[in-house]
Formats: structure tokens, sequence, C-alpha cells
């Protein structure tokens, strides 16, 4: 894959950094991918939040999309997945400049998404609830505001109607329109929580990174919940978070990442208990490549972040106060070790 992009890239002039939010550009100044939906997804932004077009147009994540077994399997993780993912946001933080400044936060694209629009982003208190299970998630996305109806090749405007109303034939835009399952897949997508629930979950909290981050992140999530005995060893360690203390984690972590002070310790510290559950589960699935090597030499970057208490963020941060004298530069990014392109080209040459 990073051998395709560069054999486009050198071409034209490109290069790539692996960065969680452009650190230099401002919103308008970044291209609009063309697809329909992006259209009125940006007209609407501007409705429910002032944050949604950085959200759009200069922030950056890496997915990880992982599978359940059942609905009672499909609890588990979800509890544990959306509890932990702002310790995963502070591990991988990596936003910490915008328009050229530091922007007193160490995961930018994370605090973006605080405002980007309520009625479909954030913790998700209800799954926590007694008796949660995919009934209570469809009644949820059902109340998510819809964007678009797609009919013919063409998106029709129904942004900020309602699911349920659709479906009951009660929009006017949309007269004479049955709802297909299509129609509920799209609706799918539509919510932008930490944890999303499809037909697998989706795991929302990190920041865009290097090669190193794109492969500890998997690694991280099957460590966890891939094991049982990882997966219950996750769920002990959070179980008793009430839901005021999971909403300030999420709130907090993006300002100030592994230094966040929870009850009495650190998100420091947590990480380091996260992590060793993790290369436990690792250990125990016990996938070895051709050398013998097993998954949980992927976790190498996190634990060297957790071994330094500082983010990536916080490194970029130092470099930014000491030695690139308060400015951002390509040249000072690209000599960081944070920069994609530059590890793409030590691999592939």
């Amino acid at each position: 894959h990073l051998r395709e992009d560069r054999s486009v890239a050198d071409r034209v002039g490109v290069g790539f950094i692996g960065l969680g939010a452009a650190p230099t550009w401002h919103h308008e100044d970044m291209p609009v991918m063309p697809k329909g939906r992006y259209k009125l997804m940006t007209d609407y932004m501007d409705q429910v939040g002032s944050m949604g077009k950085s959200m759009m147009y200069r922030t950056c994540t890496v997915q990880v999309n992982l599978d359940f077994a059942s609905e009672a399997d499909m609890v588990q993780k979800m509890r544990v997945s959306l509890a932990l993912q702002p310790i995963a946001t502070a591990l991988f933080a990596n936003s910490p400049f915008v328009e050229g400044k530091s922007c007193g936060y160490q995961s930018f694209r994370s605090f973006v998404w605080t405002d980007t629009d309520p009625d479909r982003t954030g913790m998700l208190p209800f799954v926590f609830d007694e008796g949660f299970g995919f009934e209570a998630h469809a009644d949820y996305v059902l109340d998510v505001p819809m964007y678009f109806i797609y009919r013919n090749g063409k998106y029709i405007d129904v942004s900020g109607k309602s699911f349920r109303d659709f479906m009951a034939g009660k929009l006017s835009e949309a007269t004479g329109i049955i709802p297909m399952m299509t129609d509920w897949e799209d609706q799918l997508t539509l919510p932008f929580p930490e944890v999303r629930l499809k037909r697998f979950l989706e795991m929302r909290g990190a920041d865009g990174g290097p090669w190193r981050s794109l492969c500890a992140l998997p690694a991280l999530w099957v460590g966890l919940l891939y094991d049982q005995t990882a997966l219950d060893a996750a769920w002990d360690l959070c179980r008793d978070w009430s839901e005021e203390e999971r909403q300030y984690l999420r709130d907090e972590t993006p300002k100030t990442a592994l230094d966040t002070p929870f009850r009495g310790r650190t998100v420091l510290d947590i990480s380091r208990e996260m992590l060793e559950i993790a290369e436990a589960g690792l250990e125990r699935r016990c996938k070895t490549n051709g050398i013998g090597e097993d998954e949980t030499i992927f976790l190498a970057e996190l634990k060297e972040i957790v071994g330094s208490g500082k983010s990536r963020a916080r490194q970029m941060l130092d470099a930014f106060e000491t030695r690139w004298d308060g400015a951002v530069s390509y040249t000072h990014l690209r000599a960081h070790e944070t920069d994609s392109y530059l590890v793409c080209r030590l691999l592939l040459e």
C-alpha cells in the first residue's frame, strides 16, 4: 500500500506526514473529496457545532474494526472499548499543532469531536445500562438525525430529519420513497461515537500516525478483546468507573493525554496496565510469523511511549519549545520520528 502511494506521490511532489491533524493549513485550504454526501455534511455542520468542518477537512484518524461472536460478546467488548477509548486517545495523541502553532491540545483531532454534532458523537452512556443489547442500539440509531437518502445515483437532502419519520412515511422530501435495507445501512454510518457498532465494532479514538502506530493500534485492541482472559481483565480495570468519570477522561485526555490525573493516579498508569493486559492476550493467541515472533512485536511503539511517559504529541511539543524555536515546518516534521513518509522511505529503500 505504501509503495503504491509513493509511486504516485513522488511523481507529483507529494509527501506524507503521520499526524492526527494538518499542522499548518486552515480547513478552507483543503480540497474537498468529490462525494455527494460530503457537500450535504459540510452545509449541515455549521448548524450543529463549531468544529465539524475542521473534523472533515483537517484531521486524520486510523480506525480498527473488530468482530464479535454474539450479542453478549458485543456488549462486553463495546463497554470495555468505550471505557478505555480515552486511554487509547492518550496513547496515540499526535496532533498538537494547528495553523502553525501549538494549539493547547495533544490530540486536537479528538478535541474537535467534542463540538462537531452532539446528536451523533460521544461516549454513549446507555451502553452501560442493564439490559443493553442490539435493540437498544437500534433505538439509538433511529434517533440519530439523517443526512441524506440515496436513490438512482443522487443524494436527497434530508439533513436533520428523523429516520423514524422516514420509516413512517412522514418526510415531505421523501414522498413516494419506500425505506430499504440499504437506507438503514447508510444510517448506521451516520453516528460518530467513540466506538461505533455496525456488523463489527469500530474503534475511533486514535490519531493518525506513522507506520508503527498503524500496526500498534490493532495489536492493542486485538490483545484486549480477542482473548477472553484479557477481555475480562480489561473489564475489571474499568467496570466500576462512573459515567461522570468516563466523560471526564473523554474531555481531558485530548488536552493532557498521559498526564491526565485519575483516581489518585494518571492515565499513564492506566495505560501501563492496559498494555500489559493486551500483551498477555496477544501472547495467549500465539499467532506467529515465519521466524516465530508473535503479535506482541507490534506493541513496541506503545511500550516506548509508556516507558518515556510522553505521547508523540508531547515529544513534538518539547521539540517545538526548544530546538524548533517555536516554529512548525515540514523540515522539522520530516526530521521527527513521527513522519510516516520518512518511515515509508526507510522501509522501501
